[in-house]
């Protein structure tokens, strides 16, 4: 573990509640992931269920982020990366993805998960060349973010901001699309977008099911059109081929014919 750091935050003293399904959590299982509890299994399974394709949007939104990441390194020389709302580590986590590539790329992850601090010194091995930090703070506290990776990070130098299933967790879309402008005003030009969510009018039985996870307890999660996850990106010059369904985003060479699925996403530079 080179260069890295752990800065605490109002979450790091939570305790983790195991009575209670949590995002995190099930996203983990439904990833292959052993980080949760029978609670987060209980809701997975009921999930899927009802909807068994959950379980190829996780894995989806997973590829797509490597995709991004290895386009991001490779194609357009980024070296900096701010992850917010990371969850669990898996495989593949921002930093393994640069790193491979660029062993001097530097990336600060944000989450306020307690269980995702405790996981925190999996999430910080870097490379000797490079460094990993996590910042403990709420997607909603964009002066602490930033604050705080600027301690890791040279925000003078383009920076590649990736919201990864987050900014459904923002109930007020006019609040998330605000953040979305908070974090990329501090960064320079040159900089990049990446986000991904789960979206509206694909599949409806998708929907039932996100309705009736939101409504159980669990922190909800809320599905976004199209139209307003393209919105994220405005001002910004869109890559090709533009938002579009996790699995069409410059699919690896080979790879069959995807589907469309309810998650949809896109990559975007700061002119």
């Amino acid at each position: 573990m080179t260069d890295s750091a752990t800065t605490p935050g109002p979450a790091a003293h939570q305790k983790i509640d195991t009575s209670v399904p949590h995002s995190a959590r099930i996203w983990n299982y439904w990833l292959g992931g052993k980080d949760n509890y029978p609670v987060d299994e209980q809701a997975g399974d009921a999930y899927t269920a009802v909807f068994p394709g959950i379980v190829t949007i996780a894995r989806s939104s997973r590829a797509f982020l490597r995709r991004n990441i290895t386009y991001l390194v490779s194609e357009a020389g980024i070296r900096q990366f701010l992850d917010v709302g990371t969850g669990l580590p898996t495989a593949d986590n921002t930093h393994e993805v640069a790193q491979r590539i660029a062993p001097e790329a530097r990336i600060v992850y944000v989450d306020n998960d307690p269980m995702v601090l405790s996981h925190a010194r999996a999430l910080l091995y870097s490379s000797p060349q490079g460094a990993t930090a996590y910042v403990d703070a709420n997607v909603l506290d964009t002066d602490r973010i930033l604050a705080a990776a600027a301690e890791t990070l040279d925000f003078s130098r383009p920076t590649a901001l990736i919201l990864s299933n987050i900014l459904g967790h923002v109930a007020d879309y006019d609040r998330a699309r605000s953040i979305v402008t908070s974090l990329m005003d501090a960064l320079p030009s040159g900089s990049y977008l990446s986000v991904n969510d789960g979206s509206l009018g694909v599949d409806p039985v998708f929907e039932q099911a996100q309705s009736a996870y939101n409504e159980s307890g669990a922190v909800p999660y809320i599905l976004r059109s199209v139209d307003e996850i393209t919105a994220y990106f405005d001002g910004l010059d869109l890559i090709e081929p533009g938002v579009v369904s996790v699995p069409h985003w410059r699919p690896d060479p080979g790879s069959p014919a995807a589907a469309v699925i309810a998650e949809h996403g896109g990559l975007a530079r700061k002119p």
